[in-house]
């Protein structure tokens, strides 16, 4: 029989003639597998020989003794299994990425929201969606919105929903802000602080690149009270900006969240005044297939 180059292989063989062969090998009665197939005789007959000129061997030997399968039967079916195996689970695949039970999300997030409940968001999601893996990747918000336009992440946590048009969002919770303060300083003895009573002190804030309408929010909290917070530093994570007021560096204001950090020598103390809560929010690219993202913000409960 004439060979064939592998690309006009595949496109002369179609799985159903790998269906009929492996029920002929099986078999090895025609009018058998034909029936096992739901189909007459002389179809699986032309299949057969279209399936071996394809091939460019002989795959079974028939006479009047019956069917058999020839060396070169016996070696393509082993082969032809796979194939078929190989199709099936590549088509299974297919289905559980679309569905949201196999793939990989990448996954942003604000430091807050470790203190927030994700670690156990995430091991509620793995429990349940095994075949998925979570890559962590902890940025700023401003820089999750970058990574989301460029198509670097998937899903993204952070604290602000002023997004460019491409991309949409959902709040997933607030809290309320605290002050956080030295624990040497004079008011981390008290039940809450007022928040003018912080205006002469040297602020430690959140940077302003890394999430302008946090670092603006704060600024506007401080106004309303009647002052300019004096900015001494900023920080690009809200445990940078925790960890110099330990250092006795300044005082800020934070999420509650932080209050379960660990970081020793900071003091969180309620505010006195009612302000606007600090909220997160998740992100995402509108034009993303929604099935995996879903499934992970539904494993929140």
């Amino acid at each position: 029989m004439s060979t064939s180059t592998p690309s006009a292989l595949l496109s002369r063989v179609e799985l159903r003639h790998l269906r009929y062969f492996l029920a002929l090998a099986e078999e090895l009665h025609f009018g058998r597998a034909a029936q096992r197939l739901a189909m007459s005789q002389p179809p699986l007959s032309v299949a057969l020989q279209q399936l071996e000129a394809a091939v460019g061997a002989r795959l079974l030997d028939r006479d009047s003794k019956g069917v058999r399968l020839t060396p070169a039967g016996v070696s393509f079916r082993a082969s032809a299994q796979a194939l078929l195996m190989g199709f099936e689970e590549a088509c299974a695949q297919a289905r559980e990425v679309e569905s949201g039970e196999r793939g990989r999300l990448r996954l942003g997030f604000v430091g807050s929201t470790m203190l927030h409940g994700l670690p156990d968001w995430l091991q509620a999601f793995q429990a349940s969606h095994p075949r998925v893996e979570v890559v962590l990747v902890e940025l700023n918000s401003q820089d999750q919105i970058a990574a989301l336009l460029q198509e670097e992440l998937d899903l993204a946590l952070l604290h602000t929903d002023r997004l460019p048009p491409t991309l949409a969002s959902q709040p997933l919770y607030d809290e309320p802000f605290m002050a956080c303060l030295p624990d040497t300083h004079p008011a981390a003895r008290k039940r809450s602080v007022a928040l003018a009573s912080l205006s002469d002190q040297p602020f430690i804030l959140f940077s302003r690149r890394g999430s302008p309408d946090y670092h603006a929010h704060i600024i506007e909290m401080c106004r309303q009270q009647g002052f300019y917070p004096r900015l001494q530093h900023e920080g690009r994570h809200w445990l940078s900006v925790v960890s110099l007021v330990a250092r006795g560096l300044g005082v800020s204001i934070v999420p509650a969240a932080f209050r379960d950090a660990g970081i020793q020598g900071a003091v969180f103390k309620p505010l006195a005044e009612t302000v606007e809560r600090s909220r997160v929010f998740a992100a995402w690219r509108r034009d993303a297939a929604p099935a995996l993202r879903d499934a992970f913000l539904a494993a929140r409960g």
